[in-house]
C-alpha cells in the first residue's frame, strides 16, 4: 500500500494548496518532540462533510486547551476543507485538519514564541474496521486507562492524549482482535482506542459517561438518533463486571462510524437488531 507521505493531489497548508508530497515540515517542529499539536477527523458523504462546522469548532477549542490559537477562523476552515475536497476530486473521503506549533524561536517544553501552522489533507477511506463492520469487532481489553482529567485536558482531540491509544491498539492486533476497550483512571469502563462505545441491555442503550475522554460528535449523534426513536440512553459510569449482563455493543466514531462489537476479552455480544437498526439509521441521515 503507497505511503501517506507518497500520494498524488494536493494538501492545504497555511493558507495554500501544495503538492501532496511537498507538504513537509522541519525536523525541529516543536509538534514533533512535544505533542503540541490537535486534529480532526471528519467525513463527506456525496460531496458534503458531516457536521463540518462542529468539528471546526472544536478544532479551534482543541487548540486553546493545550495553549494556542489557530490564525483561522470557522468559517476560513470551513472553506478551506471544501477547496481540498474540490481540488482533489473528492466526494465521498475523509477529512484531516491538523494545527500544531512549528519551528521557531524556541525549542524546549515552551513554545509561545512559534508560528502555529495548520493542514488539511483528504483522501478515500474505507470502513476503518474492514469486515468487522458487517460482522462485528473482536476488542482486546487495554492495560492503559485514560487519565485523570486533572493531568491531561481530556476534552481536546490532543494528539498526545493519543500515545497510549496506539500502543493499545498495537497490543490488541497482536492478539488478532480489532482494537482494545480502555478504563479510565477510576476503573470505570471508558472507551475504545479511538471511538466511543455503547452497550444494549433489554432494549435500553448504556454508554459511559463522557467525563474523562472525548464526547464524539458521532456519539454525540448517535445519542440523539437513539433518543428521537424514543429508546431509553442511560450515559452513566459503568462497571467492568456489568460487561457479563449486557446484550449488545457498538463502537461510534468518525472514521468507525457505527461498529458492532461481537468480543471484548471473555465478553461476547450479538450484532442484535438494534446495533443493525441505528447502524442504518445513522448511515441514512450523514446521506441525508
Amino acid at each position: 500500500m503507497t505511503g501517506y507521505d507518497d500520494r498524488d493531489g494536493v494538501i492545504w497548508m497555511d493558507g495554500k494548496l501544495v503538492p501532496w508530497r511537498d507538504a513537509n515540515v522541519h525536523i525541529l517542529t516543536h509538534a514533533m518532540h512535544y505533542a503540541s499539536a490537535v486534529f480532526e477527523g471528519e467525513r463527506a458523504y456525496g460531496g458534503k462533510i458531516f457536521k463540518s462546522h462542529e468539528h471546526s469548532e472544536r478544532l479551534k477549542r482543541s487548540a486553546n486547551m493545550i495553549d494556542f490559537e489557530i490564525p483561522y477562523s470557522v468559517e476560513e476552515i470551513d472553506a478551506a476543507k471544501a477547496e481540498v475536497m474540490k481540488a482533489n476530486g473528492l466526494s465521498d473521503c475523509y477529512v484531516r485538519p491538523l494545527a500544531w506549533r512549528g519551528s521557531g524561536p524556541e525549542m524546549g517544553v515552551a513554545a509561545a514564541q512559534n508560528p502555529v501552522r495548520m493542514a488539511i489533507a483528504a483522501w478515500e477511506w474505507g470502513a476503518y474496521y474492514g469486515a468487522a463492520k458487517m460482522k462485528g469487532a473482536k476488542l482486546d481489553i487495554a492495560k492503559w486507562k485514560r487519565p485523570d482529567p486533572a493531568t491531561a485536558p481530556s476534552q481536546a482531540k490532543a494528539s498526545g492524549l493519543y500515545m497510549i491509544c496506539t500502543m493499545s491498539k498495537h497490543a490488541a492486533q497482536a492478539k488478532g482482535c480489532s482494537d482494545a476497550m480502555m478504563f479510565d483512571y477510576r476503573g470505570y469502563v471508558a472507551e475504545a482506542t479511538g471511538a466511543n462505545i455503547f452497550f444494549v441491555k433489554d432494549g435500553e442503550v448504556h454508554t459511559p459517561k463522557a467525563d474523562c475522554f472525548l464526547n464524539g460528535i458521532t456519539r454525540q449523534t448517535v445519542i440523539g438518533l437513539l433518543k428521537d426513536k424514543q429508546i431509553k440512553v442511560h450515559e452513566r459510569h459503568i462497571e467492568p463486571a456489568e460487561l457479563e449482563g449486557f446484550q449488545q455493543c457498538w463502537l461510534t466514531g468518525t472514521a468507525a462510524e457505527v461498529t458492532p462489537v461481537a468480543e471484548i476479552g471473555d465478553y461476547n455480544f450479538e450484532v442484535g437488531a438494534l446495533t443493525h437498526d441505528i447502524a442504518e439509521t445513522y448511515e441514512a441521515f450523514v446521506r441525508a
